[in-house]
């Protein structure tokens, strides 16, 4: 049964988005008339991808702040948007991910399909998006109890397909209001849905591919994670993986006020407005001493 859920979700949201990608050349005038599509998808895309950020992955993963049950809720419902897997589940496979990084047991590691150019391109393609075909599911209980306890959580994962229904249907709404006919509900379907799903998927992919097989290791850890700074900002600081795999429960993935990480940026301005607090942030004696080379 559980296997059967995974591939309905990869097909639906990880092979149709790229199909219709793909034949956009087929149908691009009917698609793009102005800046408002550039509008949706640019706003969209960033308040789900802020919902995987700070909520998905620095709030329920590693809680490395706290915040209101109001806040908690919204930042749920914006990652669940992102189509990317109900919340419960998601922290479930990312803790299992940083206990066993690449290992045979970590579900979308790279690097354990051998060497040699082919080996390698498996391994990309296996932990860029086709482990998610069909793959052990972790125990929740052992590995997200804390969100089973959750209330909020557990009344947004009930009702995961229909948020990410309404995720395609505000912009295919306010398509139709913005242009006035059938053809702009269409195209804000598309750039504020299926694009915009298309875009953020593979950039947050490509942490688990990409980014634990290129790039800058300033922190030893036992895994191969790696630091591509100026991915920074299309990230939205999710690139600054090395570091964050050193300091897993820190809000901040930059570890530096002048690096690029909007997600922390986030964060803190909720501790401004006063519905966040208790960030978790590392010693910066403690951040500078645990550098490579130091």
């Amino acid at each position: 049964m559980i296997q059967k859920l995974q591939r309905r979700h990869f097909i639906l949201f990880g092979v149709a988005p790229l199909i219709a990608v793909l034949a956009t050349p087929l149908y691009w005038e009917s698609l793009y008339h102005g800046p408002f599509e550039l509008l949706l998808f640019f706003g969209l895309w960033i308040v789900t991808g802020l919902g995987i950020t700070v909520g998905y992955h620095r709030l329920f993963t590693h809680r490395s702040f706290q915040t209101s049950a109001p806040v908690q809720t919204l930042l749920a419902v914006l990652g669940s948007m992102a189509a990317q897997g109900g919340v419960t589940s998601w922290v479930a496979i990312h803790r299992l991910h940083h206990e066993r990084s690449d290992t045979e047991e970590d579900l979308h590691s790279p690097n354990t399909h051998g060497h040699g150019i082919v080996n390698r391109l498996r391994g990309l393609l296996h932990s860029h998006f086709l482990w998610m075909r069909k793959h052990p599911f972790p125990n929740v209980l052992r590995y997200a109890p804390d969100l089973l306890r959750n209330n909020h959580v557990s009344m947004v994962d009930r009702h995961y397909y229909k948020i990410v229904l309404s995720g395609l249907m505000l912009p295919a709404v306010a398509g139709y209001l913005y242009r006035g006919d059938l053809n702009g509900a269409i195209s804000g379907l598309y750039w504020g849905g299926v694009l915009r799903i298309f875009v953020l998927e593979h950039i947050i992919w490509s942490i688990n591919s990409l980014l634990h097989v290129l790039g800058r290791r300033d922190y030893h850890t036992k895994d191969s994670s790696r630091n591509i700074g100026v991915l920074g900002l299309v990230t939205l600081g999710e690139s600054w993986h090395n570091n964050h795999h050193r300091f897993a429960n820190s809000p901040s993935f930059g570890l530096k006020w002048f690096r690029l990480d909007p997600g922390f940026w986030t964060i803190k301005a909720l501790e401004k407005a006063g519905v966040a607090w208790d960030l978790r942030m590392p010693d910066k004696s403690e951040i500078d001493a645990r550098r490579i080379g130091s």
